[in-house]
Order: C-alpha cells, then sequence, then structure tokens
C-alpha cells in the first residue's frame, strides 16, 4: 500500500500531521502563557497593591504617634501655632491610614484563615486607636501633660506592638498566598516544558515516519527512474523496465518503459533505411561521371575565354593609363585658367586704384591753386597795408608772416602731389607687367588643351581595340552557356541528392551508432 500512495496524499498528510503537532503545541503554549499572565496580574494589580496600602496605613499610625509626641514638645516650648499645624497633620494621618486600609480590605485574600487574621489586626487598631491615640490627643487638648506621657510610654507601645503583630499576621497570609499562587505556576509551567517536549519528540518520530515513507513512495522509485533515464542517455535500450506502483512514480515509470520501446523500434527502422542510402550514393556517382566529361568541355572554352581576357586586360589597362595622363594634363589646365582670372582680377584692380589716385591728384591740384591764388592776394595786400600804415603796420606785418607760412605749406602740398603722380605712374607700369602675364599663361593653356586632344585620339584607338576583344569574349561565353546549362541540370540532381543523402546518413550514423538494443530486439532488427 505504501507503493501506491500517491505523491500528493504523503505530502498533504505530512502537512495536515505537522499542522496539527503546530496547532496543538501553539495552544497549550497559549494557555500556558495565559495562565502566567493572569498570575502576574494578579500579583501586579491586586497582593502587591494591597500590602503596600496595609504598610502604608500602618506607617500612616507611626507617623500619627510621632505627630502626638512633636505636639507635646512643641506645647513645652510654647509654639501654638507649631502646635496647630501638627494637630491638623494628625488628623490627616489618622485619615490616610483609614482609607490605605479600607483599599487594602478591598482586595485582601478571601479566606477563612485570612477574614480571621484581619479581624485580629482590625480589632487590634480599634483598641489602638479608641485607648491609645484618642486619649493621648485628648490629654493634649486638654493640657494635661502627665496624662500623655503615661499613655506615650505604656499604652501606646503596647497597643501598637499588638496591632502591628496582627498586622504582620495579615502580611504572612498575603505571602503565602502569593507564594502559593507561585508553585501552582510553577507546576504549571513544568507541566507545560513536559508536554512540549512531548510533543516534540511526537513531531520528531512523525517527522521520521513520513521521511520513511516518502523514501519508499517518492525516493526509491525516483531514484530508479534516473537511473534508467541515464542508462538510456548512454544508448542501452535493453534493460528491463519494471512497473511497481500506480501512483505518480508509477506514471512515471510506465511512461519511460514505452518511450524505451519508441526508441528501439525507432532505431530498428533507422537501421534499415541505412540500406536505401547506399543506393543513393551509387546513382549520385553516375551522375558526377557524365557532369565530369562535360566540366572537360566547358575548361577548353574557358581557356580561350581566358586568353581574350587578358588581351582586353592589357588594352584597358592603356586606356587606364591615358586616362590618368589626360586627367593630369586638364588639372594642370584648369590650375593655369585659375591663376589667369587671378592675374586678371589683378590688372582690374591696378587700373581702378590708377584711376582713383588720378581723381585724388585732381582734387589736391584744385586745392593747391586756389590757396596760391589766395595767398598772392593777400601777401599783396598786406604789403601794400604795411607801407601806408608804417609803425601802425606792423599788425600787417604779421599777416604777411602768416601769408608766407601758407605759400610754405602750398610748396610741401605740391611736393606730395608729385609723389602721388610718381606712384600712379609705378601701378601703372605693374599693370602692364600684369597684362603681359596673363597672355603668357592664356598660350599655356591653349597648348595644354592641344595635348588632352590628343591623349583623347588615342583613347579612341584602345576603345576600338576593347570592342575587337569584348567580340571575343561573347563568343567564348557563348559556348560556355550552353554547356554551362547543361552541366547546371546535373549539378542541381547530383547536388539535391547529395545534400539530402548526406545529412540524412550523418544523422542517421550518429543516432544509431549511440544505441544498444537488446539481443532479441537487435536480432528482429538485423534479419
Amino acid at each position: 500500500m505504501k507503493k501506491n500512495l500517491s505523491i500528493r496524499s504523503c505530502l498533504t498528510l505530512m502537512v495536515v500531521a505537522f499542522a496539527i503537532t503546530l496547532v496543538i503545541g501553539a495552544a497549550i503554549g497559549l494557555f500556558a502563557l495565559r495562565s502566567e499572565n493572569q498570575a502576574l496580574q494578579q500579583t501586579y494589580t491586586v497582593d502587591t497593591p494591597a500590602i503596600a496600602n496595609l504598610e502604608n496605613s500602618a506607617g500612616q499610625l507611626l507617623r500619627l504617634r510621632l505627630a502626638l509626641a512633636t505636639y507635646a514638645s512643641l506645647t513645652d516650648l510654647h509654639d501654638a501655632k507649631g502646635a496647630e499645624a501638627v494637630l491638623k497633620r494628625s488628623d490627616n494621618y489618622l485619615e490616610i491610614s483609614n482609607d490605605k486600609l479600607k483599599k487594602f480590605l478591598g482586595a485582601a485574600v478571601d479566606s477563612d484563615e485570612a477574614r480571621n487574621r484581619i479581624q485580629l489586626m482590625q480589632t487590634a487598631r480599634d483598641t489602638l486607636l479608641k485607648e491609645g491615640v484618642e486619649p493621648g490627643l485628648a490629654a493634649l487638648r486638654a493640657g494635661d501633660r502627665d496624662a500623655f506621657l503615661q499613655i506615650q510610654a505604656y499604652k501606646l507601645p503596647k497597643l501598637y506592638s499588638a496591632f502591628e503583630k496582627a498586622m504582620l499576621s495579615v502580611e504572612k497570609v498575603q505571602l503565602d498566598q502569593g507564594e502559593d499562587r507561585y508553585r501552582k505556576a510553577q507546576d504549571q509551567f513544568q507541566l507545560v516544558m513536559t508536554l512540549v517536549a512531548l510533543g516534540l519528540a511526537a513531531a520528531l518520530a512523525l517527522g521520521w515516519l513520513m521521511r520513511l515513507v516518502l523514501l519508499r513512495a517518492i525516493v526509491k522509485p525516483a531514484d530508479a527512474a534516473v537511473a534508467h533515464f541515464e542508462r538510456i542517455s548512454a544508448g542501452d535500450l535493453g534493460g528491463n523496465i519494471v512497473v511497481e506502483s500506480t501512483n505518480e512514480m508509477g506514471v512515471l515509470t510506465a511512461a519511460l518503459k514505452r518511450m524505451q520501446e519508441s526508441l528501439i523500434s525507432t532505431v530498428g527502422d533507422v537501421r534499415s533505411g541505412v540500406q536505401s542510402i547506399h543506393t543513393g550514393v551509387s546513382e549520385i556517382a553516375a551522375g558526377n561521371s557524365n557532369l565530369s566529361q562535360r566540366t572537360e568541355q566547358q575548361a577548353a572554352s574557358l581557356e580561350e575565354t581566358v586568353a581574350s581576357i587578358e588581351e582586353l586586360a592589357a588594352t584597358l589597362k592603356q586606356t587606364a593609363d591615358n586616362a590618368k595622363v589626360a586627367s593630369s594634363l586638364a588639372t594642370g589646365a584648369s590650375s593655369l585658367a585659375s591663376q589667369g582670372g587671378d592675374l586678371t582680377r589683378d590688372v582690374v584692380g591696378a587700373m581702378e586704384n590708377i584711376v582713383s589716385d588720378s581723381h585724388k591728384i585732381g582734387d589736391i591740384v584744385g586745392v593747391i591753386e586756389g590757396i596760391a591764388f589766395q595767398t598772392n592776394i593777400l601777401a599783396l595786400n598786406a604789403a601794400v597795408e604795411a607801407a601806408r600804415a608804417g609803425e601802425n603796420g606792423r599788425g600787417f606785418a604779421v599777416v604777411a608772416s602768416e601769408v608766407r607760412s601758407l605759400a610754405q605749406r602750398s610748396a610741401s602740398a605740391a611736393k606730395e602731389i608729385k609723389d602721388l603722380i610718381g606712384e600712379s605712374t609705378g601701378r601703372i607700369e605693374s599693370g602692364a607687367t600684369l597684362v603681359t602675364r596673363s597672355g603668357d599663361t592664356m598660350r599655356e593653356i591653349l597648348e595644354s588643351i592641344t595635348r588632352v586632344s590628343a591623349i583623347m585620339s588615342e583613347i579612341e584607338t584602345a576603345s576600338s581595340e576593347q570592342s575587337a576583344g569584348i567580340g571575343q569574349i561573347n563568343i567564348a561565353i557563348a559556348q560556355m552557356d550552353q554547356v554551362t546549362q547543361q552541366n547546371a541540370a546535373l549539378v542541381e540532381e547530383a547536388a539535391a541528392a547529395a545534400g539530402a543523402l548526406e545529412d540524412q546518413a550523418n544523422r542517421l550514423n550518429a543516432a544509431v551508432a549511440i544505441f544498444e538494443l537488446g539481443g532479441a530486439t537487435a536480432g528482429a532488427v538485423r534479419r
């Protein structure tokens, strides 16, 4: 039955078992935590505050005793205000003590022993108040210091001691109750630890059991299937595959067995098909023989074609060289033409400068002439006036001096005019030279064009020779085309058959070589 148990069922059982174990463990833990929390809550919120209230109530009574003694001392010192303040605090101490006792009684342990001891403590406290504190306070208020000292020395210590003893017995009950609760919590903790340990042991045992089930139902069949796969991948198809279960691993093993049977059948068919490959190879060999004869005819035609192509190549080379020279000359002619254009532009610019300078010269000459004319008139007038004026004509003498200065400037301007005229003459000569160079350049251009024409004639001759060679090539190509068409048909048939057979042979050889069939099956295939 374990072998037929499905993987889904195994995993489901395992998950359910561990889930149940986890839920039980969590429930036990939560119950234990809840109990511990309740115990701690009882201790923190009830027991501890109750004992604190009881201690505080007793402490307030002790403060009350001390206040009474302080009141007596202040009265002896005649400090009425201080004594009155102490008396008010005494009332406050008593009120606080009663309030704390009331809170303690509300949270005290509810048991017969606790109630009895609390009753004794309340009786002792009432006795302390009625027979000790109140009479002492009344004596102090009445001013009877001796009566107060008598109560303070003899009654109050005994009464307070009895109250304190009863209070300690009540505290002991409270502490015993807390200790009992602690012991119960410890016992519960030990029980939970024991249950957890048992649950852990049960989980480990369950896990071990599930491991055994998985090993038998899944791991061992999986290992066997892996071994079969490795054997088949190595090419051994003769192994015996046994299906031992009906679960998922059994289904996998059955599929593996069917795959092995299919592979055995396929390999047998492949080995049978090898014979047909040999027949196809023989047909290819016969076709290749016929193809060889026709290839020889094609080779002869190719020889003639090669010779014609060589002649054509030589002619083409010569044509290319001539074309290169023509290109170089054309480039030179273009450069010379460009230079001629530049020179022409320079000549035009020089001529424009000459014209501009001529205009400037005309303007300057006109100015100089005007200045010279005015200067002559001024000089004449100045001389006449200076002669008439005598001593008063000194000012005119100054004017005459200025006039002479203008005359000198006019002479300088005349000199500049001469210089400009000289420069214009030089530029005119330069323009003439440029024009001469332009003529030479144009002649060189004409010579280059003449040479280009001669080379183009040679190119034309070479082109004629190329045409003749191309005619021979066309004849040879026509012969090659006929033979090539015949060869193409054979080549296509041979290539198709050879390619198909070669691919099939390669695949079959590679596939069949790795497989080893069982004895009976192998023999059947060979037959």
